[in-house]
């Protein structure tokens, strides 16, 4: 990790420091594993302004410089692999193996790689004896990014990236529980990018929020927020008066329908880490599955058969594919779903919290579609398992929650499937896998779930604004 044992906030390419510090812990030990700077307004608002500074020369930079910059940036953090996912393990839980620390690190690459190659290119609309029309992509300005806990690195990557990429420049503020190696990673950046580009600040979100402060400040053209709902919806009230540009990636509560054609031993892998792949804190995983009832038996059977053969551990050890919690808060929240689960339904697995913030992988069937445990979000691991007999009722099931990130179809005919997973409504719908994100295809979710997409063309041009050059 780190060897100085100090973390700065990077503002204008420079270290700062605060006037107080908050402690981050490892959630697996409970242990200070370093201090983050708890940043006031002050900090803020110098970060928005060397921004603005910044971005008067880098909205200038040719289209080629900034692809150029953006794989200077991918090389840096590469070279820092193992150091990153080391941090990003200590204050996260997060295995190094597996679906874990040293994976979300690999994605910084991926994803760096791809959004260097996307061009947003002139439109053009006419262009004959009688006149000219182009439409042209224009950055916006300074975008500010709030990151959560759960894909520190990845997420701000994916926030980050396409912001420089199109010619504006960043404010990022990310969460008080994994602040570290985001800090790190943004000291990195600065080594291959101007000053100013890509600014950080943070604070323990209790004594001062700059995330609020960010999403009405006068100087921020842009939010992205991968968050909560009510997160979400608090961004979306208060930038309204400055008229800011919104990505907001919130809940996912995503549900699997599992039709009677299946290979019950066949899909049991892909189902558990569908729905355990960072512990169950991820937006877009299994929340809620939906069995038909001539396999349900077998299907309840094989998951709890393969959840037994799963390791829960501390995230150093090499061998551990699941760890702790993140953080109390969320810990909370899991036991107190899964006791209103256990109530009503049947635990197959787990069921009582272990030690510390360590919960065991929790499977509950026979529950009814109406349980907390069910329309709840529980971020962690645990899974319900509904019984249907009709799919247009489970599809039914699977709509009326208020949530519409992703969703999908296990069967056998990968046809069917296809069209029935249509139905659902969700802004991402995967057959016979969940949750696998590429930096290609457009992500964002329906209803409550969120506003706008990332990733692809599309998530690039939500940094734009388009300016019509008629001639």
């Amino acid at each position: 990790m780190k060897s100085d044992p100090a973390y700065h906030m990077i503002i204008g390419g420079k270290k700062v420091s605060a006037p107080s510090v908050f402690e981050v812990t490892n959630p697996a030990t409970g242990a200070v594993i370093g201090q983050a700077p708890n940043g006031q307004k002050s900090d803020l608002d110098a970060a928005v302004e060397s921004a603005q500074t910044a971005f008067k020369t880098w909205s200038l930079v040719t289209d080629d410089d900034r692809a150029e910059a953006i794989l200077k940036v991918s090389a840096k953090l590469t070279e820092h692999a193992e150091e990153l996912a080391q941090l990003l393990t200590a204050e996260q839980g997060k295995p190094l193996n597996g679906i874990g620390s040293r994976f979300e690190v690999s994605l910084l690459k991926d994803w760096a790689e791809h959004t260097a190659n996307t061009k947003l290119p002139v439109k053009v609309i006419q262009d004959d004896e009688t006149g000219k029309v182009e439409l042209h992509r224009k950055p916006l300005g300074v975008v500010g990014s709030i990151t959560p806990w759960n894909f520190p690195l990845a997420i701000a990557i994916w926030h980050v990236l396409p912001a420089i990429r199109t010619g504006n420049t960043v404010v990022i503020k990310p969460s008080p529980h994994t602040p570290l190696a985001t800090l790190r990673m943004v000291e990195l950046m600065n080594e291959v990018l101007p000053a100013g580009v890509i600014n950080i600040v943070t604070c323990d979100d209790t004594s001062s929020n700059l995330g609020a402060e960010m999403s009405s400040h006068k100087g921020i053209r842009k939010i992205i927020l991968t968050g909560s709902n009510r997160t979400g919806a608090k961004v979306m009230s208060s930038a309204a008066d400055t008229m800011k540009r919104l990505t907001l990636e919130l809940g996912g509560n995503d549900a699997a329908i599992v039709l009677p054609d299946v290979d019950p031993k066949a899909i049991a892998e892909g189902l558990f880490f569908g729905a355990f792949f960072n512990n169950g804190q991820a937006c877009a995983g299994i929340k809620r599955l939906y069995v038909h009832e001539k396999v349900y038996d077998e299907v309840c059977t094989e998951l709890a058969a393969f959840a037994g053969t799963i390791k829960t551990g501390p995230g150093t050890e090499e061998d551990s594919i699941l760890g702790p919690l993140a953080n109390q808060m969320q810990f909370d929240i899991v036991a107190r779903l899964v006791e209103e689960g256990a109530k009503e339904g049947r635990v197959l697995t787990g069921g009582a919290p272990g030690e510390g913030l360590f919960y065991p992988v929790t499977l509950i069937a026979d529950i009814g579609d109406d349980n907390p445990l069910v329309q709840s979000e529980q971020f962690g691991p645990v899974l319900p398992i509904i019984k249907y007999s009709d799919i247009d009722e489970a599809i039914e099931m699977a709509n009326r929650n208020e949530n519409g990130l992703g969703g999908s179809i296990w069967s056998s005919d990968v046809e069917k499937a296809r069209k029935l997973v249509q139905r659902l409504e969700s802004g991402m719908g995967w057959v016979n896998q969940h949750g696998m994100l590429r930096p290609d295809i457009p992500f964002g979710g329906r209803k409550k779930s969120g506003l706008g997409v990332e990733f692809g063309e599309e998530g690039l041009a939500s940094y734009t604004d388009i300016q019509a050059v008629v001639s």
